[in-house]
């Protein structure tokens, strides 16, 4: 293979890394302020709330269900601890670290 070829396929491995991480930290990050939020009492009334619990919403529904929804109210909030957004974030760290070693296998077995 040229020189040109290699650093071009290293340039194209490097670029998907990125993508995968980028998106897998864009959820992420939802699922933190889903998991704060909802332990904080935060209004689903909220624009922005509610646009957090909508999107990762779509993401969690694969782990719904598996453990009960903790719910303590208290004299102004409601504190909800859901064990499902904690399972999602492992789960979904462990599917991006599973790409990017895919793309790096891939990449050894090009040279």
């Amino acid at each position: 293979m040229e020189q040109n070829d290699v650093n071009k396929a290293r340039e194209q491995n490097l670029v998907l890394r990125r993508i995968v991480y980028f998106l897998i930290g864009i959820l992420e990050a939802l699922f933190a302020f889903r998991l704060v939020f909802k332990f904080l009492g935060a209004s689903p009334d909220s624009g922005f709330v509610s646009f957090i619990y909508s999107v990762s919403g779509v993401f969690l529904a694969p782990f719904s269900g598996i453990f009960r929804t903790a719910v303590t109210t208290g004299i102004e909030t409601k504190s909800v601890l859901e064990p499902a957004t904690i399972i999602a974030m492992v789960v979904y760290a462990l599917v991006g670290y599973g790409i990017i070693r895919l793309i790096e296998i891939l990449k050894r077995q090009r040279n």
